[in-house]
């Protein structure tokens, strides 16, 4: 019986890198590492996925901020949001 498996490389490529950090912040984070029953690898992978997409989402806010300050909005778009917005019963 013959089976077809397809291994994703790139999923699987891991690569060492190496960081500097703090005695004191290491120690906090291997503290850290053993209440989760992690290691320090998946905890620095998950910080740092984290990072990333908070760093995405700062970004994006920059852009949005940017965008309305060309072009703020008028008073009259305003009022027709607000004229048709329904928030519900509290």
């Amino acid at each position: 019986m013959w089976m077809n498996v397809h291994i994703d490389t790139e999923v699987n490529m891991l690569k060492t890198i190496q960081i500097t950090l703090p005695q004191e912040l290491l120690s906090e984070i291997d503290q850290t590492v053993a209440e989760l029953d992690t290691n320090r690898s998946a905890f620095a992978r998950q910080a740092f996925e984290d990072a990333l997409f908070r760093a995405r989402i700062e970004h994006m806010e920059r852009q949005d901020a940017e965008g309305y300050a060309r072009q703020p909005q008028n008073a009259d778009e305003i009022a027709l949001w607000e004229s048709i917005q329904e928030w519900g019963e509290p």
